[in-house]
């Protein structure tokens, strides 16, 4: 099946595990975290609706998305979903879908080297502003 033809919320729930499989690998392999609670608190500066939002304004902004991998965003940002975020803005929370829909997309056409590039330039940015997200 191809991805553009899957619900685009079911695309954000494929690619919400495949984001966090690459925080996780990255967490333990390169910053040699082994403790299971200081892994979950490290994590959640890279899988936080508010980073991943946050991410997608930058990634726009500087151009490192491709026009395909906008129009993929923008179809989950734009998704009607029947879930309530708890913890941040139904702003926030439509762009962070939106990024998930980006990842489970790529993941779909396997394009594993495409989601290593935007886990770098992810990483990296959330290193960068990590403090600047607190206070959204």
């Amino acid at each position: 099946m191809k991805p553009e033809l899957i619900n685009v919320l079911a695309l954000a729930y494929l690619g919400d595990s495949v984001f966090e499989v690459y925080v996780r690998e990255y967490l333990l392999v390169e910053k040699g975290i082994m403790k299971p609670d200081l892994l979950q608190q490290a994590s959640k500066s890279f899988v936080s609706a508010k980073a991943q939002a946050a991410f997608m304004q930058e990634a726009i902004l500087k151009q490192w998305l491709s026009e395909e991998e906008i129009s993929i965003y923008k179809r989950g940002r734009n998704a009607k979903s029947r879930h309530v975020p708890k913890n941040t803005s139904v702003f926030i929370y439509n762009q962070s879908t939106g990024f998930e829909a980006l990842i489970g997309h790529l993941y779909l056409l396997k394009k594993q080297e495409r989601i290593t590039e935007i886990f770098e330039l992810f990483k990296v940015f959330v290193c960068e502003n990590e403090k600047n997200m607190r206070k959204i």
